[in-house]
């Protein structure tokens, strides 16, 4: 079994990977984005922590958090809002046996990839992967085409240009730097 030691840092901040149990061509979060974003702010409003940056695909998401001062507790709150979006859902999912035993949806992986962000080119570079996921994963050919990501704040609020990334070519037919 292997020694899996999760970063505890007091307000720190992490980037986090949460996928669907079922992934392929699974688009329920998508499809059910209300209730996903409904199940944040529940669980925001008893356990705060600050979204810097998220993106929601059809079957995982990808996000950066920092939790307020004094506070480690990331497990928990995920807790919550696996379980909140869970109970939105009729329970039609293929579950195991031993998911039947112990009373748990099969919608959700069990566990979620933690990285504590170190410095600030670690953050930027965390927010990059977040709202370039999109594009990654060939689902736009510009992220600001993606509906479900923290990159149209980022844009409004300058940090981002409104074309940031794109799959189009970097130089235009005359070799100029588009």
């Amino acid at each position: 079994m292997p020694d899996y030691r999760r970063h505890r840092i007091p307000g720190g901040t992490y980037f986090f990977t949460v996928n669907l149990l079922e992934r392929k061509s699974n688009d329920l979060l998508v499809c059910h984005i209300d209730s996903l974003r409904q199940a944040v702010m529940h669980t925001r409003k008893r356990w705060p922590f600050h979204i810097d940056a998220w993106v929601v695909m059809p079957d995982h998401l990808h996000c950066v958090w920092t939790l307020p001062k004094g506070d480690v507790d990331n497990a928990n709150r995920w807790r919550v809002i696996k379980q909140s979006f869970s109970r939105t859902l009729p329970l039609t999912e293929r579950r195991s046996a031993v998911r039947v035993a112990r009373g748990e949806r099969g919608i959700w992986q069990r566990r979620f990839w933690e990285h504590l962000i170190v410095d600030d080119a670690d953050y930027a570079a965390h927010l990059d992967y977040c709202h370039i996921n999109p594009l990654k994963h060939g689902l736009v050919t510009h992220v600001a085409d993606w509906p479900y990501s923290t990159f149209h704040r980022y844009v409004e609020q300058g940090l981002y240009p409104a074309n940031w990334a794109t799959s189009l070519p970097l130089f235009d037919v005359a070799g100029e730097r588009r």
